[in-house]
């Protein structure tokens, strides 16, 4: 982060106080989708069918009620630790429950209780836009390798990659320049349109585009991208502008003046280095190569092939940071892999985890700061 607000560099530099209004701003939009899911759980039930909803339609509402609470309930427990587990709709301030955090493994089983009660109620259709029960086994995917179930992890991410419905683009950029949206790149990815728009472009763009840069690729970031034997054709996420004789760099992921940009919240390629990463913990060595090589060979470079289980490790960690350079994976997967110390230089712990809101700690007495 490079921009006016210097307060927002606390991200930037790991050292997040618990006043910093990103913070209640993320923390609030979340739960907000939690209840909202929780309305519908709670509510929806109780109409007649023939009321203008047909059974079919009940039940995939319902089943993208649980999908989206689980996934907002993965994303609190993997960026804050455990947390409140509220379950049922609160209307206003006064009715919210009294509910202490709950331990990281509690928050972890609610997002699996959720997404196997998705699982049965969605279609068995392709939607990159809403949730299915392909959406289910993707998320699934993810979350087992969280919790390093290695082959539930593979089952879950082969059956994406078995479904001809999706598959790595060539070239790289295809799933997001020229206005592309909904490619089979994608599995889950948010809608925007012209009504309601997506502001990141705003963001990472120069002020000869239209924006305003505040957001731009580390140069470590931009160093991998455009090594030809690192990078490949990833080398499109970032684009050069020199002005007066100096050169900036900046991401191209979010680029679209009227703010259409589709953000992708899961892609192919994830569900490829998933299994890649679930099959080296097993030293199924051949078939982590294999899935490795698959994103290697659409960027447009040489294969590997490593039969050292530590060596192929950092290798798919290295991949994904190259892959998904732009898309907020890097913070995550260290942390989970217990790297983050070692790459990043973090000597205090309690930093993995971020600070509660300082807003929702002062108003609610159940809710208890993380540690430091």
């Amino acid at each position: 982060y490079v921009g006016s607000q210097t307060v927002n560099q606390q991200l930037t530099n790991h050292a997040v106080l618990a006043d910093l209004a990103a913070l209640n701003t993320s923390w609030l939009a979340i739960y907000n989708t939690i209840n909202r899911a929780n309305n519908v759980l709670a509510k929806l039930p109780a109409i007649p069918s023939g009321a203008g909803f047909a059974d079919s339609v009940k039940k995939q509402l319902l089943g993208e009620a649980y999908f989206l609470r689980a996934l907002a309930y993965f994303d609190l427990a993997r960026t804050w630790g455990g947390v409140q587990l509220i379950l049922k709709p609160t209307s206003s301030a006064s009715d919210k429950p009294s509910v202490k955090r709950s331990s990281l493994a509690d928050t972890y089983a609610q997002v699996l209780n959720d997404l196997k009660a998705a699982e049965p109620l969605l279609p068995l259709t392709t939607n990159r836009i809403r949730a299915t029960r392909k959406t289910v086994w993707a998320l699934l995917a993810r979350y087992y390798l969280y919790q390093k179930d290695w082959v539930n992890a593979e089952t879950y991410a082969t059956k994406l990659i078995t479904d001809n419905n999706y598959t790595l683009l060539k070239p790289y950029n295809s799933f997001f320049a020229n206005n592309a949206a909904n490619t089979k790149e994608s599995v889950f990815e948010l809608y925007y349109n012209t009504t309601v728009t997506n502001n990141q472009a705003s963001q990472w763009q120069p002020t000869s585009n239209g924006g305003v840069g505040w957001i731009k690729p580390t140069d470590a970031a931009v160093s991998l991208l455009n090594d030809p034997t690192i990078g490949g054709g990833r080398n499109t996420l970032v684009q050069k502008v020199v002005s007066s004789g100096v050169t900036n760099w900046y991401g191209n992921l979010y680029y679209r003046t009227v703010g259409t940009d589709p953000a992708y919240l899961i892609r192919i390629a994830e569900l490829y280095l998933i299994r890649a990463e679930a099959r080296a913990q097993k030293e199924d060595f051949i078939g982590s190569n294999d899935d490795l090589n698959a994103i290697r060979s659409r960027a447009g470079i040489d294969s590997a092939n490593i039969q050292d289980k530590n060596a192929l490790l950092l290798t798919i960690e290295n991949e994904n940071r190259v892959e998904f350079a732009l898309e907020n994976h890097r913070w995550y997967d260290l942390v989970r892999t217990n790297r983050a110390g070692t790459v990043l230089g973090i000597t205090d712990e309690r930093k993995f985890l971020l600070p509660i809101p300082y807003a929702q700690v002062a108003v609610d007495l159940n809710l208890a700061q993380n540690p430091g």
